[in-house]
């Protein structure tokens, strides 16, 4: 819940007076690297400790779920395999994101290119030779390990130094992640929540056909709005440094080049998709698989606004600060409320009303907490 973003954040800042020599080892200010090697340990040492908590947790409430439904199917070792690899994961990610903050944005996709690959091509391999339900559990293994190799062949010398700097030096991160960590924690739970209700209040309310139409026309909207974000996404840990170095000329220039690529780039899929609808309609059912048009609308213009706030929330992190959790909170319990009326005593068709209205009047407020927070930076 944001602790990968953290850690992007911070490695950023350290890594701004760092740089890479030819055998990828760092060379540059001591104290930043110094400093970075120390957040590595901390990053390490909780990646850990939350690993050994909470995974146990899971296996063991999994477990527990899945016996509870007296199935003959052996279930047992693959639901364990899954759950150690799950944790072989959440420490890759975590690696991922501390080395994509030190400026390897390019090369950390790449990583993660391979690891998915890979997970596809064991799963597909899986499932033919008939291993069922090991094919998901030995994939995940298999991505997990293979990210492993590829981190430790790319980035061996550069956790070495880091390792052995670490050791030598100590410094209270906790102190700077953990009051930061809860409000992108607060942050995420709410816009996580906006997300998950739809289909399932859309099933309960209306039905089946119209669950799956808000499940497809949401997932269609999010993949637009990922794809968008990659603009912005692959520049955050250029603007963490910038903010570090206190480059603001090329901090702004660099932020506002990002969001308009992001929006010409949703605004162009957007087109594309309505034209697509229109074009196809009376050839393919898919238009009948999706919402009406003025409900498509509402949902698309509501993610380019998401798309925007995102981008603004961004560029106020990299100063290492979240300012968004009130209006996020409050964006929540809107949407949730409006929601649940809408649902109980107005046509399928208004369903997203609420989420709409709650952007177009969150926006203001978030663009005044923007601009002031520019202007005292």
């Amino acid at each position: 819940m944001g602790f990968s973003s953290i850690l992007l954040l911070f490695s950023s800042h350290e890594f701004s007076n760092l740089k890479f020599k030819k055998d990828r080892t760092l060379e540059g200010d001591e104290k930043n690297l110094a400093r970075l090697a120390t957040l590595g340990k901390f990053a390490l040492k909780w990646s850990t400790i939350m690993a050994i908590g909470v995974f146990p947790l899971v296996l063991g409430a999994g477990y527990y779920f899945l016996n509870s439904k007296g199935s003959n199917i052996e279930w047992q070792w693959p639901w364990l395999i899954y759950g150690v690899a799950s944790v072989l994961v959440f420490i890759n990610s975590m690696l991922l994101s501390f080395i994509e903050g030190c400026d390897s944005v390019g090369d950390v996709q790449k990583i993660r290119f391979y690891i998915s690959v890979s997970v596809f091509s064991a799963t597909a391999l899986l499932l033919y030779l008939g291993v069922e339900l090991y094919a998901l559990a030995i994939a995940l293994m298999s991505g997990a390990v293979i990210g492993m190799i590829i981190i430790g062949c790319r980035y061996e010398k550069m956790l070495r130094q880091l390792y052995h700097m670490g050791i030598k030096n100590s410094y209270p991160w906790a102190q700077e992640v953990f009051p930061l960590m809860w409000r992108y924690a607060i942050s995420w739970i709410s816009g996580y929540f906006i997300l998950s209700i739809f289909t399932p209040i859309a099933f309960h309310f209306y039905g089946a056909v119209e669950a799956g139409q808000v499940g497809l026309s949401m997932a269609v909207c999010m993949a637009l709005f990922s794809i968008s974000n990659i603009w912005v996404a692959i520049k955050t840990p250029k603007m963490n440094m910038y903010v570090a170095q206190q480059d603001y000329a090329n901090l702004n220039n660099t932020f506002r080049h990002s969001v308009i690529l992001a929006t010409l780039t949703y605004t162009s899929g957007m087109l594309a998709l309505f034209a697509a609808i229109e074009l196809l309609k009376g050839y393919t059912p898919i238009a009948n698989r999706l919402l009406s048009p003025a409900s498509l609308a509402l949902v698309a213009l509501g993610w380019l606004i998401q798309l925007w706030i995102n981008s603004m929330a961004v560029y106020m992190r990299a100063h290492k600060r979240e300012p968004l959790v009130p209006t996020s909170v409050i964006q929540g319990l809107y949407v949730a409320a409006t929601t649940l009326a809408i649902a109980t005593y107005l046509p399928f068709d208004y369903l997203f009303l609420g989420f709409f209205t709650a952007l177009c009047l969150v926006t203001p407020w978030v663009f005044w907490i923007f601009k002031k927070f520019k202007r005292s930076h």
